[in-house]
C-alpha cells in the first residue's frame, strides 16, 4: 500500500497491475461540440469502464494491494453509489465480502448494482456523521478492512491512470477539464498531467450547489460540505485530507457551474455523443458553456467520469 502521494513509477505500476481487471476506456470526439466551442475536445469516457464508473479503477488497485491477512474478513467503505459498486465488483473478483454503507437516498439504480456485485448493504441517514459511524460499527462487527473511497493514496494512484491513458493517446493536450467532489480523481488527475503531460493545465469543475472545493481552495484548507444540493449526486462529499494538499499544489483553478447549465451539458453530450452519462460527468462541459474558462483553439481533454444513472430520471 502506498504511504505517500504516488509518483511517476507508482502509477505506471499501478496501470500494468490493474488492467486485467479493467477497460481501457474509449476517448470521443464532436466536430460538432468543437465548432461550438471554438477549440478540440476529447472526451475520456470512464462512463464505458467496469462498474460503470472510473471508480473500478481505484477500487481494483486498493484491493490488489491488501495482503490475504487483510483481506480475511473482507473490506468495508461508505459510498453514494458508484464507489460502492466498484468495490463490490472488485471484492468480487478476490471472493470476498464487501460490507458497504449507503445513504437511504442513494439512487435506486446504484443500489441494485451494488447488490448484483454481491455487496453487503447497510443503510444510514444521508450525511457524512451517519455514514461514518455506521461504517465505524460494521468494521468493529466485522473485522473488515477499510478501504475509503477517496482519501486514500492507493486508490488515488487507482484514478489517474485515465489520464495516464489520455496522455498517451492525445500528446499535445492544453488543458483537462475534471469534476470534483471528494478529490480521488481530480487529484489523480493533477498528477497524470503533471508526469505525463506537456505543461497541461488541470481545472476542477463543481456544482455552485455543492462548492466546498472551491470555498476550500479560497481559504487554503478543507471547509466541509454542508447540506449540498445538486442533481450530481456523485459530487456531493467533503475533500479528502490526502488529496486536499495535491489538489492545491497540481490544479490550477476550480471553478463552479449552475444546475441548468449540468443539465444543458448532460442534453448536449446525450444529443452529440450519443453515450449515457450522469450528471456529475457533465459538469466540465457545463464549465464550458458557461463560458468559465478561456479555451479558444485549445486542445481540451475532459473526463467523463460515469454513466450509472436511472433512466427514468433523466432531467430532460
Amino acid at each position: 500500500m502506498l504511504v505517500t502521494i504516488p509518483g511517476k513509477s507508482d502509477i505506471t505500476n499501478t496501470l500494468d497491475r490493474i488492467s486485467p481487471y479493467i477497460h481501457n476506456t474509449p476517448i470521443l470526439t464532436s466536430t460538432l461540440l468543437n465548432s461550438m466551442f471554438n477549440c478540440s475536445m476529447f472526451f475520456k469516457c470512464e462512463n464505458f469502464q467496469k462498474a460503470g464508473s472510473f471508480k473500478s479503477r481505484g477500487a481494483v488497485n486498493a484491493i490488489l494491494g491488501l495482503s490475504e491477512s487483510e483481506l480475511r474478513a473482507g473490506v468495508g467503505t461508505h459510498s453514494s453509489g458508484n464507489f460502492a459498486q466498484a468495490l463490490a465488483r472488485a471484492a468480487g473478483m478476490l471472493n470476498v465480502p464487501a460490507h458497504i454503507v449507503m445513504p437511504e437516498n442513494a439512487p435506486k439504480v446504484k443500489v441494485n448494482a451494488v447488490k448484483q456485485y454481491g455487496g453487503k448493504i447497510t443503510f444510514c441517514k444521508p450525511t457524512l456523521a451517519a455514514r461514518e459511524e455506521a461504517l465505524e460499527q460494521i468494521l468493529s462487527q466485522t473485522g473488515a478492512k477499510e478501504i475509503h473511497p477517496y482519501d486514500n493514496y492507493d486508490i488515488i494512484a487507482g484514478q489517474s491512470t485515465a489520464t495516464l491513458e489520455l496522455c498517451r493517446e492525445i500528446t499535445d493536450l492544453d488543458i483537462i477539464l475534471c469534476p470534483i467532489g471528494g478529490g480521488g480523481l481530480i487529484s489523480g488527475t493533477a498528477l497524470s498531467a503533471f508526469y505525463f503531460g506537456n505543461n497541461i493545465e488541470v481545472i476542477a469543475c463543481e456544482p455552485a450547489g455543492a462548492d466546498d472545493a472551491y470555498r476550500s481552495m479560497l481559504a487554503g484548507r478543507i471547509i466541509p460540505s454542508v447540506d449540498p444540493n445538486t442533481i450530481a449526486d456523485g459530487l456531493l462529499t467533503s475533500l479528502g485530507e490526502r488529496n486536499f494538499p495535491i489538489i492545491k499544489k497540481y490544479v490550477s483553478k476550480i471553478v463552479t457551474v449552475n444546475e441548468d447549465s449540468i443539465i444543458s451539458a448532460m442534453k448536449l453530450i446525450y444529443e452529440r455523443l450519443k453515450i449515457v452519462i450522469e450528471p456529475s460527468s457533465a459538469v466540465p462541459l457545463a464549465a464550458i458553456i458557461e463560458n468559465k474558462i478561456e479555451l479558444t483553439d485549445k486542445n481540451v481533454g475532459i473526463i467523463i467520469s460515469g454513466g450509472n444513472i436511472d433512466l427514468a430520471g433523466i432531467p430532460f
